[in-house]
């Protein structure tokens, strides 16, 4: 098991904020740390429940993406399979 952990930001569409989010992705094949990079980067704006849906599309594995907004923290969970 590989597990990997990337902090990377968006905007928040419906108010402008920009949030900081902790991903954390667990999965069984390598997954290049530049990818990881690159896909959350190319990420600009959005909502945390419609990222975790790309990047566990992307990924794969058993995803959490944390964050808070508007001073309500949010925790998102994809699970493989």
């Amino acid at each position: 098991m590989n597990i990997y952990r990337h902090t990377f930001t968006a905007v928040c569409p419906n108010d402008a904020e920009v949030i900081v989010y902790s991903l954390e992705i667990r999965s069984p094949q390598m997954i290049l740390v530049e990818h990881i990079k690159t896909a959350t980067a190319l990420i600009k704006e959005g909502y945390q429940e419609q990222i975790a849906d790309e990047l566990a599309e992307r990924f794969g594995g058993d995803q959490v993406i944390k964050a808070v907004h508007q001073g309500v923290e949010i925790e998102t969970v994809r699970l493989s399979g």
